[in-house]
């Protein structure tokens, strides 16, 4: 599968869209295409687990005091289907990888395996 899940509202993830090569890359904008259970599982395997998708800096996450919890795995794994604010975002789905969020060191390595695969 190659796959990336995106929002189209966010400057941040259109500017790192136009700095990759997403020729033949399914892109899903999940405001308007919601994630499912098997997509949100599958990264979660991917990842190692819950924590690497699950961003804290989404205002829900104050809005619901989830700081002052301990979320478990299947508490964040519930907040990332109910909220796709909770996903760190861009995340690309490319086979075997995941590259998670818009931090250089992942946007870098995604745009190299991007233009090399």
């Amino acid at each position: 599968m190659k796959r990336i899940f995106y929002l189209s509202t966010c400057d941040t993830c259109k500017r790192i869209l136009n700095s990759w090569n997403t020729e033949g890359v399914i892109l899903q904008d999940i405001k308007t295409v919601p994630m499912t259970a098997p997509q949100v599982d599958a990264m979660i395997a991917l990842a190692g687990g819950g924590q690497a998708l699950f961003s804290k800096r989404a205002r829900k996450y104050k809005e619901l005091e989830l700081k002052e919890q301990e979320l478990t795995e299947d508490a964040i794994r519930n907040l990332i289907l109910r909220e796709y604010t909770f996903l760190k975002r861009p995340v690309l789905i490319f086979e075997e990888h995941i590259f998670i969020g818009n931090s250089a060191k992942e946007v870098g390595a995604a745009r190299t395996f991007l233009s090399t695969k």
